[in-house]
């Protein structure tokens, strides 16, 4: 018999009635502070992080407070700067506002871009929206589309059909591209910055004059930019190009032999590079070259490395750091070095779709020094100082006759062999799977929820001021509480919930079972008094959240954080109840030394945690003996 007896079965907890009931979007947020990043709130941040980098003389990108139209058309121009950082690199701000066209008599053309390595020149037509609801509901118009004068500008006009001049800007442009060498080897790609009716590709080819057009609409504005930049994975690496000092180099500037695999044919180069130049690459590739690197920079679990770096760095004169630092391992398409450039004691090093995928956090350290110390003191700072660079080429990389899973392979196999100057977690080997991979891009793009599958792979946001460390959630807490809303109580207390071997996609990617989740991670915040989220729980705070997202999960997400501020103080007191009259029921024994006659006693008890593994709590919980 279980804790509630023979008592007429209903619900326990009566939940919430909808029908009929009208409810307003979550108006009490500072009730229920979640780790859930609304999106348009962080472009806007990023957007106004990005205009602030505008020098001062630049009025346009500094309204006064209270000037809310300025405020917004500074916020356009930024959403341009935006695109052009996360999609071409465009790190410094004058360099990206040379390529921002966006004003009176712009001809339609808001921003463009000359991209001389693939050949392509891009127009942008861009409509940022002032409010989340338009921003992700407003359509352009076909009009406006229309309105792009690229045809005018490529065949050398110098004003509008209206007999309006073109302003500066593109009047620069047109003498840009009149400038190219190779012009005839160009094409051209219209970019939409706005949500766009569905359309044929054949017709809004006809709308921008017969160019290749690539839309941006809110979801993949979201998807595409606001999330690379809070990652760090915004712009990938084609060429690197090193300059190596040779001065100090007797024997040349490396050495180099070729290893053959069962997998691959390789070539390994070993050589100095000045840490300055590592320090740049970073700086501007960041995560996007630690695409095979179990981890991604490590700001918070690494500090102690970084400040070991840093100090070696900045504090010393001589180069003692390429005594003590175990160097950076490199994968390389193809590597070419040239001796020969017409500088004395230099050379130049050209590395093809570079990974770092041993040394990140000696990069990443070398990146913040360099970030940090680059309007000032900069050459000073990193002067003779150099750290050793492996770069191993796979040979066979491109070619169709060898097995991409084995290449694949022989890079983890690598990875995991070269990864020991930080020691590296078993579930960081496991973070670049598939499953997680995947798991990411879901919660992001259905909930704003940024899962760290690979640890400080958002730290370039946090540091950038983008998003707040506690907007981040734990990849074992996900789990946690995955598990926990989805029934499995006692499941969430395991350990290393991020390495189940049993985890599938079938299982896990149904998206009640998602909705269930994000359900429990509110009430989660909710019951927990909103204390900072670690990756513990205790299963009594679990079988809450299952019990919670059982009863009143109702509706859709934008509606749950409302449910919950409704309905988890009455929750609380009903659980309170349910817990004493379950306690009535032993279902565990307790051994006790009987003090009258010394003999060793049991006694039964009720074991609260043994009870939430039993059938019978699913069973009472939903029955109730009444109020």
């Amino acid at each position: 018999m279980g804790a509630f007896g023979n008592s007429t079965a209903r619900l326990i907890f009566s939940p919430c009635r909808f029908p009929g009931r009208k409810f307003r979007r979550p108006v009490a947020i500072a009730e229920l502070k979640t780790i859930q990043v609304n999106k348009y709130e962080t472009l806007v941040t990023i957007l106004d992080r990005l205009r602030l980098e505008a020098p001062k003389e630049l009025k346009r990108y500094h309204p006064t407070l209270g000037e809310t139209e300025k405020l917004n058309n500074a916020r356009s121009k930024a959403f341009i700067h935006l695109y052009l950082k996360v999609s071409f690199g465009l790190l410094e701000f004058l360099e990206r506002e040379h390529y921002v066209t966006d004003g009176i008599y712009d001809g339609g053309i808001d921003g463009y871009y000359v991209n001389k390595e693939n050949k392509i020149i891009y127009f942008i037509q861009s409509k940022f929206r002032a409010s989340e609801a338009n921003f992700e509901r407003k359509k352009i118009q076909l009009e406006e589309i229309l309105s792009m004068d690229i045809d005018r500008i490529l065949s050398g006009e110098d004003i509008d059909e209206q007999g309006n001049s073109y302003n500066g800007k593109i009047k620069q442009l047109t003498r840009e591209i009149s400038e190219l060498d190779g012009i005839a080897r160009y094409s051209y790609q219209v970019i939409l910055l706005a949500n766009l009716d569905k359309i044929q590709e054949s017709k809004l080819r006809q709308l921008t004059g017969g160019f290749s057009c690539a839309v941006f609409d809110h979801e993949k504005c979201y998807s595409k930019l606001v999330f690379q930049i809070i990652s760090g994975t915004y712009f990938n690496a084609a060429d690197l190009n090193i300059n190596i000092d040779l001065s100090n180099k007797n024997a040349g500037s490396k050495i180099s032999y070729t290893v053959q695999t069962k997998k691959s044919e390789c070539e390994i180069t070993v050589l100095f590079v000045p840490t300055i130049e590592l320090g740049r690459i970073m700086y501007k590739y960041k995560n996007s070259i630690l695409k095979y690197n179990p981890r991604s920079y490590l700001d918070f679990e690494g500090k102690k490395v970084n400040e070991a770096i840093k100090e070696t760095i900045i504090n010393r004169n001589t180069n003692e750091f390429a005594l003590f630092n175990n160097g950076i391992t490199m994968l390389s398409d193809e590597t070419y070095i040239n001796e020969r450039i017409g500088q004395k004691n230099k050379a130049q090093l050209i590395v093809k779709n570079p990974q770092i995928i041993n040394g990140g956090q000696t990069s990443f350290t070398l990146s913040r020094i360099y970030q940090e110390h680059m309007a000032s003191d900069l050459e000073s700072v990193f002067q003779n100082k150099e750290v050793l660079l492996k770069i191993i080429t796979l040979i066979d990389r491109n070619s169709k006759n060898v097995d991409d899973g084995a290449k694949i392979e022989l890079i983890e196999e690598i990875s995991t062999a070269t990864n020991q100057q930080t020691p590296v977690i078993n579930a960081d080997r496991h973070s670049n799977e598939k499953i997680h991979v995947k798991l990411q891009e879901l919660l992001f793009d259905r909930y704003g929820l940024l899962y760290e599958r690979k640890r400080g792979e958002f730290g370039d946001g946090v540091y950038n001021s983008y998003i707040q460390a506690h907007d981040i959630i734990e990849r074992n807490l996900f789990f946690r509480i995955y598990y926990a809303a989805n029934g499995q109580v006692l499941l969430s207390r395991q350990k290393k919930l991020f390495l189940k071997q049993d985890l599938t996609e079938e299982d896990l990617f149904q998206i009640d079972k998602f909705d269930n989740f994000y359900f429990g991670l509110l009430t989660f915040k909710a019951i927990n008094n909103n204390l900072p989220a670690n990756n513990k729980i205790q299963v009594s705070i679990a079988a809450k959240i299952y019990a919670f997202t059982k009863f009143y999960k109702r509706l859709t997400p934008d509606y749950y954080q409302t449910v919950i501020i409704e309905e988890v103080n009455a929750f609380e007191l009903k659980w309170e109840k349910f817990l004493q009259n379950a306690a009535k029921t032993p279902n565990s024994e307790k051994k006790y030394k009987d003090k009258a006659t010394g003999q060793i006693a049991v006694k039964p008890i009720f074991s609260q945690e043994l009870w939430y593994g039993s059938d019978e709590f699913n069973s009472e919980l939903l029955v109730y003996p009444g109020d």
